[in-house]
């Protein structure tokens, strides 16, 4: 029997229409920027997002390292929420091969960084303070609950960017998520960022890829820096092809995730020991916790995995699901099912 996998969305296969996609690619050398289906890959994010030009990079990390590179020199500062995933989960790389000060501030339960703290953080021009560059923000925001930052604060961080000559880099790992659950464009949420970065890898369910965007000059001095970092890629139009097809094709499915997210949310709120808040469910992305008399996490994870249900464990007692693609109502029935008999038990 096959695993519910529901550990991330990155673990979704790519449809058969990428494969068919990229087995027919017609490709070329795109370290020689000659490479057409990276170049229709490029055009297609470009315009989706609303910027003038992008780059497909292997992976959201080093999309994120890239534009933060781009944006900042070494010794520059950057202000950061502390859940977010470039400070928790990108291996320090902003600091250990950009020479960058990440400076945290405390994200709010809805992913975003208040306003009064941003502003307060940015430090004066003294000889003494590593200037402040750049503002980092993520939408939709992973660990807090999969929330989604809408238009509004989204354009009051920009005004503030703005105001303040910094530069706002928006980590859009989950961005169409976002888009979809706020019924609004992606681009009317990347709209005062001046780079942007979407994964194709997750809800969309291309094999793998991530598209930076920016102006024209900033992907220019970007693409230097992915060929430093190791991320010039040659014949990379059989990947584009499959990124192609999920922009094209896996867009619109995203709010059927998030309708069984909610579903699942709903479900597992009825069994003995799980505590979470429905309020927070608006995503792909659900988090519980368990307070079980007799059942421990790690006990409770081992036996979901026995049966065939593969979550994570993010706390001592804090679990996290995720749906995508190859999750169907039917599999979200299994779960709770699964879940309520190992409780009751």
């Amino acid at each position: 029997m096959k695993p519910i996998d529901l550990r991330s969305d990155t673990v979704t296969h790519p449809t058969d229409a990428m494969r068919e996609a990229m087995a027919t690619a017609e490709v070329d050398d795109d370290v020689f920027d000659e490479d057409p289906t990276v170049h229709r890959l490029e055009r297609l994010a470009s315009e989706k997002l609303g910027k003038e030009a992008a780059l497909l990079v292997p992976s959201g990390t080093m999309g994120n390292l890239v534009s933060l590179l781009t944006h900042c020199q070494r010794g520059d500062g950057v202000l950061l929420g502390d859940r977010s995933h470039i400070f928790q989960h990108e291996v320090g790389g902003l600091s250990a091969l950009g020479g960058l000060f990440p400076h945290i501030l405390g994200n709010a339960d809805d992913g975003t960084l208040p306003l009064a703290s941003l502003e307060a953080a940015i430090q004066p021009p003294d000889i003494h303070c590593p200037p402040t560059r750049l503002i980092c923000l993520e939408n939709t925001h992973n660990f807090c609950h999969g929330a989604p930052l809408p238009v509004q604060y989204m354009a009051a961080v920009g005004a503030l960017a703005r105001r303040r000559d910094l530069k706002l880099h928006l980590d859009g790992a989950r961005l169409f998520n976002a888009a979809a659950a706020l019924a609004v464009t992606p681009a009317s949420l990347a709209e005062e960022a001046d780079s942007v970065m979407v994964c194709l890898s997750k809800g969309l369910s291309a094999p793998v890829g991530s598209v930076v965007c920016g102006s024209r000059a900033f992907i220019r001095r970007a693409r230097k820096w992915r060929k430093m970092l190791g991320g010039g890629m040659r014949q990379a139009g059989h990947i584009a092809a499959a990124g192609i097809v999920a922009l094209e094709q896996q867009v619109e499915r995203l709010r059927e995730d998030h309708e069984n997210t909610l579903h699942l949310a709903l479900g597992l709120q009825e069994a003995p020991g799980i505590e979470l808040d429905l309020a927070r469910v608006k995503t792909n992305i659900l988090f519980f916790q368990l307070s079980h008399p007799s059942l421990s996490a790690e006990a409770f994870l081992s036996s979901l995995e026995k049966d065939n249900v593969k979550i994570l464990l993010t706390g001592p007692v804090t679990f996290r699901a995720v749906v995508h693609r190859e999750i169907s109502r039917k599999d979200i029935d299994t779960v709770v099912q699964t879940a309520r008999k190992l409780l009751t038990a």
